[in-house]
């Protein structure tokens, strides 16, 4: 089995727009990452993290992946304070029983919580993806769309199984 960690916001659920809003109608200065802390630390992130947001029938490919048989699939999300953890985990708990979920601190690379090394990742954000390279893995790029740039991209989660799988059927 691949050892394969997908990202939460902007590959499982659509957060980023919201939160960047929030930001926007609070006034907060976004190069000001002190400052953004500080107001994530405080959101209501039950208010963005709900059925309405899932991207690309996520949850359906994750259960899809699973059946699969060709990863170890664990969720590794950056969380800004713990009850956007505690949210995240209790939302993917009503689907999924056994996946692993690794909580990372925004302060630290996800390669400081897990081992890349062989390892896919699928998100969002390039800079996580040029970090997960450089330290070995295999790095694969989320969109909406598709498009061209340095890193394979997908626009479903199930675009896996073809990548990734030989004998699935």
């Amino acid at each position: 089995m691949k050892e394969l960690y997908i990202d939460f916001d902007g590959v499982i659920m659509d957060t980023i727009p919201y939160l960047y809003k929030a930001l926007e109608d609070n006034n907060v200065d976004t190069s000001d990452e002190a400052a953004k802390r500080e107001f994530f630390a405080k959101y209501d992130y039950s208010t963005i993290i709900n059925d309405g947001n899932i991207l690309s029938n996520a949850i359906e490919c994750i259960d899809k992946l699973k059946r699969s048989n060709i990863f170890q699939i664990s969720i590794l999300t950056h969380i800004n304070s713990l009850e956007e953890g505690i949210v995240k985990v209790n939302y993917l708990r009503k689907y999924f029983k056994d996946i692993t979920i690794v909580l990372t601190p925004k302060q630290l690379e996800k390669t400081e919580m897990v081992h890349s090394k062989g390892a896919i990742l699928v998100d969002d954000y390039s800079g996580n993806l040029r970090v997960w390279e450089s330290k070995g893995g295999i790095p694969i790029k989320f969109v909406k769309e598709k498009e061209e740039g340095s890193f394979k991209c997908i626009t479903s989660l199930e675009e896996l199984i073809d990548l990734f799988g030989v004998y699935y059927e």
